[in-house]
């Protein structure tokens, strides 16, 4: 960074998408140095492995270095987190739920220092940095309040009524094996870690190197919330040294990334008998109907196809728009994503950010690239943008796509969305599901009765009626997941935190047994319980 603190707008090189004013501050000028040094020492590491380095996406100068975990270290960092997992788990929910509250304040306090954090380690613009901060301080809240009540001893129906007195009760599963990816750092790092917390377990975290400061800002604040240190242990290297260590030792474990990568955690999980829940790939489309507000839908496309650069997983990367208003839409919307800034400052302003890396950058590359030379339109972007910073692209809206280009059906996982145009409503449901994906999914019409309607036919976790991602996701009380190739389980709701837990049932028999009384031989038992069977389904009992 060049440590200037403003600049004129530059446009781009295809006429759009200008670079926002230059409001970067170089990071020696921040508090990011500082925050490294003090994050440092919360890795559990003895050193030996050698050193982790990460760069930022904003300019491409380092930012960290950590020290490596060993699968040695994981071991370490398990016996250390069994330990205090035991104290822990005889904590009153109410107080482990409080610690969640006061981790809410702390975050809503001192977001700047993370705002910097996020946008340092990821590139993102700070609106869609913030996005994390009101995602995780809602998720803290959440079950922060709803903790006790889900995990209250519930009673059940008994075997029988009056005789037998049954209660579902609900503990720990223990260690929680974690392993978040880059693209949202604290989010998916922390979102997870509160309901496993509050549900009294440990846990032992990878996450990815090149984000893995937000994740130790994360636990430090938790800790200052009143979180004994060693529930929660970070460790940081490669997948393919440690990654496997994390899942061998788990009691459970929580996975976000890819479908490949994941594919390998239930294996391995599967082998052990240790469950998982798994938040894997989408290529996820917007439905857009003749009847709907378009410029409502081009403003959510914009939100759906371009936030954090394209990097979500429930971003949107196929818009299917019915024919009779395509041109009128598309017009539009492009017309808005040519608008878009493009800029790598530390403060608000940039509408879009940086790709997270070179990797990145390539695959968005090469998806464009080669759909372009096998016969797809560019309407506007199609462009890296190293005026501005190593691995900015421009947002990308390809037309005339097909099945043979790899951006068809791959995960991009960047600024890229392809149209399609449909007649009726049938082929827009069946494009839409011609995906092993299920993760999220969009509907735009003024007829949101209709809308829902659609959305039961569309085979995605989630499905949002005239909003891009965060009217179903920022919905906690209800479960976030996918479907398919997109992963198991859910997070959110009651589910995203049971999941965390095993179920017990502890049933008290009395004054009769279930077996034949001293002096009733077997055939009158079976004949008296045949009566009583009919009498039960007669009363309606369950």
């Amino acid at each position: 960074m060049d440590g200037s603190t403003t600049a004129q707008m530059q446009p781009s090189p295809s006429g759009g998408n200008p670079a926002a004013p230059d409001v970067c501050r170089p990071l020696a000028s921040t508090a990011i140095p500082s925050v490294v040094s003090r994050l440092a020492a919360s890795v559990t590491a003895r050193g030996d492995a050698g050193l982790a380095h990460s760069i930022t996406p904003l300019s491409g100068e380092r930012l960290a270095r950590l020290p490596q975990s060993s699968p040695a270290d994981v071991e370490s960092a398990y016996s250390s987190a069994r330990s205090a997992q035991q104290a822990w788990a005889s904590v009153p929910v109410r107080h482990r739920a409080a610690v969640l509250l006061r981790f809410h304040d702390l975050l809503l306090s001192r977001q700047s220092e993370v705002l910097d954090l996020i946008q340092a380690e990821t590139g993102k613009a700070r609106l869609h940095a913030f996005e994390e901060i009101m995602a995780v301080a809602s998720a803290a809240r959440y079950y922060g309040r709803t903790a006790s009540s889900y995990l209250r001893n519930r009673r059940r129906a008994g075997a029988f009524p009056l005789l037998t007195h049954t209660i579902e009760a609900r503990r720990p599963k223990g260690v929680i094996g974690h392993i978040s990816p880059w693209n949202y750092p604290l989010e998916l790092a922390v979102g997870d870690a509160l309901p496993a917390f509050a549900a009294g377990n440990a846990m032992v975290h990878k996450p990815d190197t090149q984000t893995a400061l937000t994740a130790l800002w994360a636990r430090d604040v938790l800790v200052e919330a009143g979180m004994p240190a060693d529930l929660w242990q970070i460790v940081v290297g490669d997948g393919p040294i440690i990654g496997s260590a994390v899942i061998e030792h788990a009691d459970y474990v929580s996975f976000t990334g890819s479908t490949g990568t994941g594919r390998q955690v239930a294996r391995q999980t599967a082998g052990r008998l240790v469950g998982s829940s798994l938040e894997l790939g989408g290529k996820n489309a917007m439905i857009v109907l003749a009847d709907a507000a378009l410029d409502r839908a081009v403003e959510g496309a914009v939100r759906a196809c371009f936030s954090s650069a394209g990097q979500l997983c429930i971003s949107t990367e196929r818009l299917l728009v019915q024919r009779r208003v395509a041109d009128a839409f598309l017009t539009r919307f492009i017309a808005r994503t040519k608008e878009l800034r493009l800029g790598g400052g530390l403060a608000y302003g940039a509408d879009m950010g940086s790709l997270v890396s070179e990797r990145q950058l390539e695959t968005v590359a090469r998806h464009v690239n080669g759909a372009v030379q096998t016969g797809a339109r560019v309407l506007t972007g199609g462009r890296a943008r190293p005026d501005i910073g190593p691995f900015f692209y421009e947002p990308t809206v390809l037309d005339s796509v097909t099945p043979a280009m790899a951006v068809y059906a791959e995960e991009t996982f960047g600024p890229v969305v392809c149209v399609y145009r449909f007649d009726t409503e049938d082929e827009a449901v069946t494009a839409a599901n011609a995906t092993a994906y299920g993760l999220n999914s969009s509907v735009w019409t003024r007829n949101t009765r209709h809308g829902r309607v659609l959305a039961a036919r569309l085979r995605t976790g989630t499905v949002n009626i005239n909003d891009a991602y965060a009217a179903a996701y920022g919905s906690l009380d209800s479960p976030m997941g996918g479907m398919g190739d997109s992963g198991l389980g859910r997070r959110h709701g009651a589910e995203g935190l049971l999941r965390f837990t095993e179920a017990q049932t502890i049933a008290t028999q009395r004054l009769l047994p279930i077996a034949p009384p001293h002096g009733l031989d077997d055939e009158k038992f079976a004949a008296v319980l045949t009566t009583g069977l009919k009498t039960l389904k007669a009363f309606r009992f369950r």
